[in-house]
């Protein structure tokens, strides 16, 4: 049962991390899982028209660190330690991104999750995802 819920961590994610709204916004928030979508806009988009690197990466993070505060309640010092991604194919042009994040591991320190990212309406998956969190000693 996750210890925050969807409104909680809307609010939250406003309070703390204001900035993070550009890099997508919570559309779902589970048991060990969050889901996020990405209106992709111009400046998400690099030469070619597709959605750049960076901007999948930071809806993978974004994504993961929702899951895990909706695990482990608002710890705002959670921190990425490590990040890897596998860009899988080119997004679809004018779709929004869908992110769905499963924590695999949440210990007392560390975290691990993966995030499939998929554009919207397609199968195919664009990009996948493994992070490892840290979690501060105090909670």
């Amino acid at each position: 049962m996750p210890v925050m819920t969807i409104e909680q961590m809307n609010r939250f994610l406003a309070e703390h991390f204001p900035q993070g709204e550009k890099f997508g916004v919570l559309t779902g928030l589970g048991d060990s899982w969050a889901e996020m979508k990405l209106p992709v806009a111009d400046d998400h988009l690099r030469p070619g028209g597709t959605v750049s690197g960076p901007s999948m990466m930071a809806l993978a993070d974004v994504c993961m660190y929702a899951a895990l505060l909706g695990q482990i309640g608002p710890v705002a010092l959670a921190v990425t330690t490590n990040l890897n991604i596998n860009f899988m194919s080119k997004p679809e042009a004018g779709r929004d991104l869908l992110a769905r994040c499963s924590l695999m591991k949440v210990g007392k320190r560390l975290a691990v999750g993966e995030v499939w990212i998929r554009s919207e309406g397609c199968d195919e998956l664009v990009a996948h995802t493994t992070l490892t969190y840290s979690i501060p000693a105090e909670r």
